[in-house]
């Protein structure tokens, strides 16, 4: 931004520096208002980690120069290029650096471009902060749009990079990145090439301190692994919270324990853990489905001990088959400890291993092997949950001589297929949701008084009508007969009272049941991720919009790292209308899992809200190849139609409607791509179908801004009429 002189100020007799705006971008009214704004930015802080700025000029030619102070020193980078800091000369840069952003931050000013290079150290040992350029004033309008990119790539946050709205934490990650580089000589995101460096910054986790150095202590690789969190809400939320770590560390308390800061901003509750999803050891890796639910059984017992917060299922499946070290799973989990274990079958014999670790220093707690007979399966499942608490010293209450697991099936057999069902239920596509189905069917033949079978043919009918894979006269009633038999058999599943709400909202467009229910479900299990996030659906479609993104978040807080809830939460978004924080969170869910199409989908429909169709095309041409789904092939009709491709639309339209035949297509998102092309009498030739069908997506007839050209229309409100009646 800039050439810097040496000067002496022939006035008042002092050596001074001169930053001119180079020559060639003199007459470039963008550059020059930056460069004001860096002097105004810079000169309306006073603070002794923050350079000093005296005036600000501009020559007879017409060239702007700021006059500061001039520093005898060196630059952090030229520092760190001729020797690594020692960990406590690195920690005295990141305390200044820390308290003169912690002054810029508390005026409203963001650096966002912390770097080596913009930190000068002088003779006597002081940091000072240079080069507020880019510097970001929440007061005024900002020079820049979103989605350009201003700063150095290597040390932007996950946010920047990708051009997203950033605040304050955006200079945590940073610093972050600046004392890593610090610490260890190197940065923590590297590549060849810029776009590999946002790649890496984006997707991935950086080595570990604790491999790079592992004679430091373990609060270093607490304090950068906080400051160098993906999402921005758990990383430091001020300067203050990470200056007080860094200050722990300063005075030689080097353990995680006494970073207090760093614990809060994890939120990490005292007795809490991750069941992770045991390994199948056995020589024939045939055991998969019987690990997933080994675990599963561990969530669901370990939910029932008072004072014991447990990850959800969801969440800790996401690390299935991926290595990831202890600390990073449990700093993503937000929990203490971690279980894992394998299991390994030879003919009827069963051993599980299983060992607890702390995830505060990786120490193992507790470990532990069982070798039993196959038929024997509950009493191990009892004994490894009573062992963990045992070890983690939880008071268990009125259930401490009880059992924890409540065991619904009689048979081993509808015991396995029910494990089995869960598997294939948790993929959440056509195929699995079918093979589901079989396994429950099977293990209710066997056992006829297996609730927990038939509220699993709930969901799965549910979710089949409610993705349109199969009609609904064919998947909601269906759904509601299985899960009124699991309440017949156990009325203290929250489970069924979740899909009876769903389907009152999807198919008997009965708005107080579906309320009703949902908040049953909710009253026997606040902790149910799914239940929340079904319920905002109900709020969504009565347009409680606060509401239903109060219960999205729910869902989102308790399992995390579900690719589902997190696509969710985009959707309501959309449907409430909030499309910059739709697209903002189907990015981040994206980023988790880049084949995700129902995702990919919904940032389509998100695109398209705002005006980027070309992007919202790639979307749905990405979903489709992914999912096989008609609805999705409607959604990119659609895009086609609003973007002047008007022949791809009806095309696609026309091979839409030919294989309606022998699979089920919501007229509802054919009404869409009808009213995009702005033929409105087809268009409501297809709402009107979805009407008498009972199509699940009518209840968002109002929701949808594709059908918004079609609101002014006396037919419109008379479907709304309808819809609303129920009839």
């Amino acid at each position: 931004m800039g050439e810097v002189y040496k000067c002496e100020d022939l006035r008042l007799k002092r050596i001074v520096a001169l930053k001119f705006l180079p020559e060639k971008l003199t007459k470039d009214v963008l550059a020059k208002e930056r460069f004001m704004q860096e002097a105004q930015t810079a000169s309306s802080l006073d603070h002794r980690n923050i350079c000093t700025i005296h005036e600000i000029d501009e020559t007879e030619d017409g060239q702007l120069f700021i006059v500061m102070a001039c520093y005898e020193g060196e630059s952090l980078k030229a520092r760190i290029e001729q020797r690594r800091p020692e960990p406590d000369e690195a920690l005295d840069i990141a305390i200044q650096v820390a308290e003169g952003l912690g002054r810029a931050h508390q005026r409203g000013i963001v650096h966002r471009d912390i770097k080596p290079a913009n930190i000068m150290l002088t003779a006597d040992g002081t940091a000072k902060i240079v080069d507020f350029g880019i510097a970001k004033l929440d007061r005024q309008t900002t020079l820049t749009s979103q989605g350009m990119l201003l700063g150095t790539v290597a040390y932007m946050s996950p946010e920047q990079a990708r051009g997203f709205t950033i605040d304050q934490t955006t200079d945590v990650w940073s610093l972050g990145v600046v004392l890593y580089e610090m610490l260890t000589g190197q940065r923590p995101f590297r590549s060849d090439f810029d776009q590999g460096v946002v790649y890496a910054i984006v997707n991935e986790e950086p080595e570990s301190l604790t491999v790079v150095r592992p004679e430091l202590p373990a609060g270093f690789s607490a304090v950068v692994r906080t400051a160098l969190a993906k999402r921005s809400a758990d990383r430091y939320q001020s300067m203050e919270e990470m200056i007080a770590d860094l200050r722990v560390l300063r005075s030689g308390t080097g353990t995680a324990r006494a970073l207090t800061a760093t614990l809060a901003r994890q939120t990490v509750i005292a007795r809490s853990i991750g069941v992770l999803p045991f390994l199948d050891l056995s020589a024939e890796k045939d055991q998969e489905y019987f690990c997933d639910g080994m675990s599963e059984e561990l969530i669901s017992a370990l939910s029932k001990i008072p004072g014991l917060s447990v990850a959800s299922r969801t969440s800790t499946f996401a690390f299935k088959g991926k290595a990831h070290d202890i600390q990073s799973i449990g700093q993503q989990l937000r929990v203490t400890h971690v279980l894992e274990g394998g299991v390994r079958k030879s003919g009827e014999r069963l051993r599980i291993t299983a060992q607890l670790i702390t995830v505060r220093d990786g120490y193992q707690l507790w470990s532990e092997r069982y070798d039993r007979e196959m038929t024997d399966v509950f009493a191990i499942q009892d004994d490894i949950a009573h062992s963990i608490v045992q070890a983690l010293k939880v008071r268990l209450g009125d259930q401490t001589t009880g059992q924890l697991f409540q065991r619904r099936a009689e048979s081993l057999e509808a015991y396995h297929l029910f494990l089995r069902g869960q598997f294939f239920w948790n993929q959440r596509h056509k195929g699995g949701l079918r093979k589901a189905l079989e396994c429950y069917h099977q293990a209710i033949a066997i056992e006829p008084t297996y609730a927990l079978a038939f509220a699993g043919l709930a969901n799965c009918y549910v979710t089949l009508g409610a993705f349109t894979y199969v009609a609904p006269e064919e998947a909601f009633p269906r759904a509601k007969a299985a899960a009124e038999r699991a309440l017949e058999i156990d009325d203290t599943l929250a489970d069924p009272h979740t899909a009876l709400g769903t389907l009152a909202l999807l198919y008997e467009r009965d708005w107080k049941r579906s309320e009703r229910e949902h908040q049953r479900a909710l009253d026997l299990n606040q902790d149910y991720p799914t239940g929340h996030s079904w319920y905002s659906w109900c709020l969504a479609a009565m347009g409680h919009v606060d509401a239903a993104v109060a219960e999205q978040k729910k869902a989102l807080a308790l399992d995390p790292l579900s690719l589902m809830i997190n696509t969710l939460v985009g959707a309501v978004f959309y449907h409430c209308r909030r499309f910059e924080e739709a697209r903002d969170q189907l990015l981040r869910t994206v980023d988790m899992d880049k084949n995700f199409g129902t995702a990919r989908s919904y940032l389509g429909m998100v695109y398209e809200a705002l005006g980027e169709h070309e992007k919202a095309i790639a979307e749905f041409e990405l979903a489709r190849a992914m999912m096989d789904l008609p609805m999705i092939a409607a959604n990119l009709a659609h895009a086609y139609a609003v973007c002047g491709r008007s022949g791809e639309a009806r095309a696609l339209l026309a091979e839409l409607e030919t294989t309606s035949a022998r699979r089920f297509l919501s007229p509802f998102y054919v009404a869409a791509a009808y009213a995009g092309l702005g033929e409105a009498e087809r268009a409501f030739e297809y709402l009107d179908n979805a009407v008498a069908i009972r199509d699940a997506w009518i209840p968002f007839l109002q929701r949808d801004p594709r059908l918004d050209v079609l609101h002014n229309d006396p037919r419109f409100s008379d479907l709304v009429t309808q819809m609303e009646a129920g009839v």
